[in-house]
């Protein structure tokens, strides 16, 4: 019933209970998850949780954090990791200026080579875009053939209009239950229904009730629920279109399922 498009449940602080969270997802309605990597490490275990759990898909990429990190041949070895069944998306990728953990000039060099990786293997991107909203939309419009989708969205009307006329998907999280979310809720009425989709960004992002928590994806009827209200539809029905949309972008009807 759900798609929790991006969720980092190799991170250390499911390593006390992963296993049992994880197979417990399918009696809670979770259907689908995404697990992204963000260095060379990460999208190594994102591949073998997609290797164990047949309701798992992975991302591969490293994040603009971890860019600083990337060494010579990593992007063929992110290259061979896409040819993977499992893998159906590059990322997590992108620009932070927020935080600015690698230079940004190394950033946007970093970015373009991952986007130009996944024109070469074509498959869609996770894009991560925090105070860096003008560089990113030069990248994409310097990649018009590549389309994914830029989750966690946080931007303007006008930044998402950009964004969809260029045939990109907007992802929202837990944030849209929060009392200072008009932004996000103006967003989700502007945008075109089928280019929405929900997260959890797990461990992240935790929603209304449960702030600084520890967030998963057994809380997506939650982030549901909000979206549902905004879209004055019911939360079967949001639940429906977002994992269709989340489906559709990730191609996963015609992806082999684990054996």
């Amino acid at each position: 019933m759900y798609f929790d498009t991006h969720a980092h449940y190799d991170n250390p602080r499911f390593d006390t209970d992963r296993d049992a969270l994880l197979e417990s997802l399918p009696a809670h309605g979770i259907s689908l998850v995404l697990v992204p990597g963000y260095d060379m490490p990460s999208s190594r275990r994102a591949v073998r949780l997609a290797e164990t759990y047949p309701f798992i898909y992975a991302a591969v990429g490293f994040h603009p954090h971890d860019c600083k990190n990337m060494i010579e041949g990593d992007l063929e070895r992110l290259e061979t990791l896409t040819q993977h069944p499992r893998v159906v998306a590059v990322g997590e990728i992108g620009l932070d200026y927020h935080y600015d953990h690698s230079p940004r000039e190394m950033q946007r060099t970093r970015f373009c080579e991952q986007m130009a990786l996944a024109r070469k293997v074509r498959l869609p991107v996770i894009v991560h875009q925090r105070e860096a909203a003008a560089d990113t939309l030069d990248v994409l419009r310097d990649f018009p053939d590549v389309h994914g989708v830029v989750h966690c969205f946080s931007g303007s009307v006008e930044t998402a209009r950009e964004m969809l006329d260029m045939g990109w998907y907007l992802s929202f999280t837990g944030v849209i239950t929060y009392k200072n979310a008009q932004k996000s809720h103006d967003v989700i009425r502007f945008a075109p229904k089928d280019r929405i989709m929900l997260e959890t960004d797990a461990p992240y992002m935790a929603p209304e009730p449960h702030r600084r928590e520890r967030c998963s994806s057994l809380y997506m009827p939650e982030i549901t629920g909000a979206l549902a209200a905004i879209w004055g539809t019911s939360v079967e029905e949001a639940a429906r279109i977002t994992t269709e949309n989340g489906k559709r972008l990730f191609g996963i009807y015609s992806r082999s399922s684990l054996k």
